[in-house]
């Protein structure tokens, strides 16, 4: 898959996660694993530039005596989400457009 689709994919992947429940990012990291592959070293920059941009927001959680960052999606979040599956439609349209082309071939 191209880098720049995937890189551009993957924040809506740990958003879809995060519109599940609150996480944490290794729990973000074995979430979004299961549809598209992602390190903890790629995820961290996804987070900071999402919490920059208002789609998620951060609190801390002791856990085992430590403090534990935890990421919840936001309303704007949640609206980035709705904009993609509408954009993604026009996508879908296009590439049928696309593989039809071939079939004449």
């Amino acid at each position: 898959m191209d880098i720049q689709l995937k890189k551009g994919l993957l924040e809506f992947c740990v958003l879809t996660v995060l519109r599940k429940s609150d996480s944490y990012g290794y729990q973000i990291v074995k979430d979004v694993s299961d549809c598209i592959e992602i390190s903890e070293s790629t995820l961290y920059p996804i987070l900071k530039r999402l919490e920059s941009n208002a789609y998620l927001e951060t609190y801390s959680v002791e856990h085992n005596s430590r403090l534990r960052k935890y990421y919840r999606i936001t309303e704007k979040g949640k609206n980035h989400i709705n904009e993609f599956l509408n954009d993604w439609q026009q996508v879908m349209n296009i590439y049928h457009f696309i593989k039809g082309g071939n079939e004449s071939e």
